[in-house]
């Protein structure tokens, strides 16, 4: 039986916040997200490209981040609990350390209530892009200064700013700006999906 992911659980607000979070310490072996109704979404692991893929650009941010020391960069495993109530895991996420250091000790082991500056989500093969679009959204109406979703399948890439359209480009082999959220980092996409490629003959 073939299902389509994500599958989301129509639980309204039968769980806290802290409920939700104790949930999924016992399910640790799936990934789940929140959406602002307290709907679960069940999420799908990626494929071992889509994971590569991912990787390479984390592993970017994350170079550049160990240069400049400006913030902190996070993984896929990472939830952050959005001033709409949702709880989202970005694929890429990125938040400044002025920003960090005022978060309490307590909220550092759970789903933090605070919005990333900087998210990117990556399309798998499973994800449905309305809904990709709509976490971008989400997103920027709840705090987020800069969002790129990259869309492998489609080959491209919609680059969101707050008060700003949508840009879109229609192809990968371009080369994404951080600015201002993230001064002087530059993503060349088309090397990326050059070398993941390469990896994957």
């Amino acid at each position: 039986m073939n299902i389509e992911m994500p599958v989301t659980l129509k639980m309204g607000d039968l769980m806290s916040e802290e409920e939700f979070f104790q949930f999924c310490q016992m399910n640790d072996t799936l990934e789940f997200e929140r959406d602002s109704h307290g709907n679960i979404i069940v999420m799908s692991p990626t494929g071992i490209f889509t994971g590569g893929f991912n990787s390479r650009i984390l592993i970017e941010l994350g170079i550049w981040n160990k240069e400049n020391q400006l913030g902190e960069v996070f993984d896929s495993s990472t939830g952050f609990t959005l001033p709409n109530g949702s709880v989202r895991s970005p694929d890429v996420s990125y938040i400044q350390e002025d920003r960090l250091n005022q978060l309490p000790k307590e909220q550092q082991e759970k789903f933090a209530l605070i919005y990333p500056d900087f998210v990117i989500e990556i399309r798998s093969k499973s994800d449905d892009l309305k809904y990709l679009l709509d976490k971008m959204n989400e997103y920027l109406e709840t705090g987020t200064s800069l969002g790129w979703l990259i869309d492998r399948f489609d080959k491209k890439v919609y680059v969101y700013q707050p008060n700003q359209s949508v840009v879109v480009y229609d192809s990968l082999k371009i080369i994404l700006s951080g600015e201002p959220v993230l001064p002087g980092f530059t993503l060349d996409l088309g090397a990326v999906v050059e070398k993941t490629n390469k990896s994957f003959r």
